[in-house]
């Protein structure tokens, strides 16, 4: 059965994919990126639905480029993250560790119209959802102190 195929209970599974996107601050600690989506007026990690045939590492960096501007070079795979999403389906979302392939500036668009470079804790002060901030933790876990 393809991914596209799965599906649970309440229907089919929604297939997401997104980025944990860092660089090290001015301090030296590492940052990630965070993103204010005004359709929802929430604070989260960038990531978006996966495109029907298409996996979830494409997913991931078209996504994040989408929504910061952000091309990214793919890193380790973190811990899928899985939810209700609001309609009432499953929803899986796979990230992944980002670095950044070129340094770009950010510019607002129809989903995104913030993103904030935050250290991991200052960043799970802002997001909305505990889920985010869990998967930050493992991230700076297997990171370490220079991500």
């Amino acid at each position: 059965m393809t991914p596209e195929a799965a599906s649970a209970p309440d229907g089919p599974l929604v297939r997401a994919a997104g980025g944990v996107v860092w660089r090290l601050g001015r301090s030296g600690s590492p940052e990630v990126v965070v993103v204010h989506r005004p359709k929802y007026d929430d604070w989260s990690l960038p990531k978006g639905k996966c495109d029907p045939g298409e996996s979830a590492e494409a997913c991931a960096l078209r996504e994040v480029e989408e929504e910061t501007g952000y091309a990214c070079l793919l890193g380790p795979a973190l811990p899928p993250v899985t939810y209700t999403d609001r309609k009432g389906r499953p929803k899986e979302v796979r990230y992944w560790v980002m670095t950044l392939a070129d340094d770009v500036t950010f510019v607002a668009n129809d989903e995104v119209d913030e993103a904030r470079w935050l250290t991991v804790a200052a960043a799970c002060t802002l997001l909305t959802y505990e889920r985010d901030c869990r998967l930050l933790e493992a991230f700076a876990a297997e990171a370490g102190p220079t991500a």
